[in-house]
Parts: structure tokens; sequence; C-alpha cells
């Protein structure tokens, strides 16, 4: 792989590496996480972080390292958006949490200025994921994808858009119908233009309820917490209920009483989104 590394630390018994390199699609420098479990990679799970956080976040507070390692899974988590200079220049940038910096949505903007940098969805599909596949000795029968929130939207979107590219899927509280809440409808204006037309390809819960076929006959594994603040206003976990009822696709969506949407509740239900992909790679699993 042609990726700088900037630090490696042992992590039961595997090692937790951090790169920068040169990204063709972005355009600019990018950083991941990648944990590559003892033994080598049996399998690849690919983990969207969601708004303000980094490549740092989910590999630092999730805890997923241990049962990783058990199951001979290599943990991928990209950053959330182009950094640097040119990017912090551009207007609208750095002016919020939920929008510019550290708030890519996981897909490529068409609208100027930000169609040049913000090309987060090529990046993953059509750069990274593939080179850390082919460092690996993997391929998309042996990858899942998996998120929070911003990231869970784009586990299931990128998922849904690209069929046969992931083997399995989660999400942890995401952002399951971005055209209906504020966050989506912000990030959609600014970075796909005021069309809403062309919002569904970007929508988790209309990209399912117009897939042809079931696209994940082992389930999809979705867990909310029911005291997240932006359940009601944001997350819209029923339409993707509804949507996956419409087609056939088993869900399962699992309410918990008394999480929120922090990372106590991700490191509470992370090992189970483990074990799900495992099995569905064919791993054995606990």
């Amino acid at each position: 792989m042609n990726f700088e590394l900037i630090s490696e630390h042992g992590s039961f018994g595997g090692v937790q590496r951090f790169y920068r390199h040169a990204s063709q699609q972005i355009g600019l420098p990018m950083r991941f996480a990648l944990y590559v479990p003892p033994g080598g990679a049996k399998g690849l799970l690919v983990f969207l972080a969601g708004l303000t956080c980094t490549e740092e976040t989910f590999t630092m507070k999730a805890g997923a390292q241990r049962r990783a390692a058990e199951l001979g899974l290599a943990l991928l988590m990209p950053d959330t958006s182009p950094r640097g200079e040119a990017v912090s220049a551009l207007p609208g940038a750095t002016e919020s949490w939920d929008f510019g910096i550290g708030a890519g949505f996981y897909l490529d903007a068409t609208q100027a200025p930000w169609d040049r940098h913000f090309r987060m969805d090529s990046y993953l599909m059509k750069e990274l994921i593939p080179q850390v596949q082919a460092e690996l000795g993997l391929d998309a029968a042996r990858t899942g994808i998996s998120g929070h929130s911003m990231g869970g939207h784009g586990a299931l979107t990128l998922a849904l858009r690209n069929p046969g590219a992931f083997v399995s899927l989660s999400a942890i509280a995401p952002i399951a119908a971005p055209s209906r809440c504020p966050w989506g409808v912000k990030a959609f204006t600014g970075y796909l233009g005021a069309d809403r037309d062309a919002w569904p390809a970007h929508d988790a819960s209309a990209l399912m309820a117009a897939q042809p076929r079931v696209p994940y006959p082992g389930g999809i594994l979705v867990d909310q917490g029911l005291a997240d603040k932006f359940l009601v206003e944001q997350l819209y976990p029923e339409a993707l209920e509804s949507a996956c009822a419409t087609i056939g696709q088993d869900l399962f969506l699992r309410r918990h009483d008394g999480y929120d949407h922090g990372y106590y509740f991700i490191a509470s239900v992370i090992d189970d989104h483990l074990i799900h992909h495992a099995r569905q790679m064919g791993l054995q699993g606990r």
C-alpha cells in the first residue's frame, strides 16, 4: 500500500495502525485507521463514524478490537471528511458542526465549491476499500460495512448503491431518512443542491424501497437507543423499517431503553455487530 504509517500499537494480539496517504479521489491527504487481528485478517469490517468524528473516534472509544481479534476481523475506520487548509478556506466549512469539515456524509458533492474535494463515496468505494482489501488479500465476500449516525447513513447508502460490494450490513443509530431530517436537508442542499430529485439516491429508506430484490438475505442489524435525543427529529428508524418491510428485507431493528446516541451505547452493542458480520462472512462466531 502507498500509505504512510503514522503510528502502530499492539492490541489484543493484533496491531492497531494509523495511516495517511495522498488520495487521488479527494485530491488531498486523507487519514484512516486499520486494525489487523492476530494471525492475519479472515474478514474486513468497514466502520464509518458520525458527525464531528475522525478516524480515531470509533477506534479509541468503541472497544471493538478485542472481539475483532477473536473473530479474525480487520477493522477499517476512515476519516469523516477531507481536511486541511484547502478545505478550511471554503465558505461554510468550519461554521457549524453538522456541515463541512467532519461532516462529509459519505457522498460525492455535485455543488461548488464542495464538488472538488468532497468525494467520500468515490474515495471509499474506488480507492481506500479496494486498496485495503488487496493488501489484506480479501474481497467482497469477506467484507462488511457498518457505521454510526451519519456513518450509519453512509453504511446503508453505500451498501445499497453498490450491490455486491459488501456481504454484510449493519448500523447503529443511523440517519435512516436524511431527506426528511434537518441534518440531511442541510447536507443535501449544500452538497447536492436544492433539487430534491437528486436526494433519494443518497437516502437509505428511499434506496431500500426501490431495491429490485432483497439485497441482504441474511438480514440487516440496526440498534437504536430510545433515550437518544436525536431519535425523533433526525434518525427515523421507522422509515427504514417500513422500506424493508415493503421489499421483504429482514431487518433486525433492536430498540434499547435507556441508551442515548453516544459511545457508551456503541460499546454496549458493538460485539453483536462484529458477530453479525463474521457470521455472514462464514467465520466462526461466538
